[in-house]
């Protein structure tokens, strides 16, 4: 999984960062989304797509890598 954001659409409503917060914090300045790790561990992946899903900006996405077998 990669994650992506776009700071630019970000509308600084923090739902990324109730989410998944070892993922996503956001700026004390204007409280626009910092990605703290691009890919984030297995374990947070269902936190991550949901972040994605609640951020009413759509303003971050997420890549899916193909399992290798």
């Amino acid at each position: 999984m990669k994650v992506i954001v776009d700071q630019n659409k970000c509308v600084a409503s923090g739902q990324c960062v109730l989410s998944a917060p070892d993922v996503f914090d956001q700026r004390e300045e204007d409280g626009i989304v910092v990605l703290l790790t691009e890919k984030p561990p297995d374990g947070l992946a269902d936190d991550v797509r949901q972040a994605a899903a609640l951020c009413p900006a759509q303003a971050i996405w997420v890549e899916e890598e193909e399992k290798k077998e």
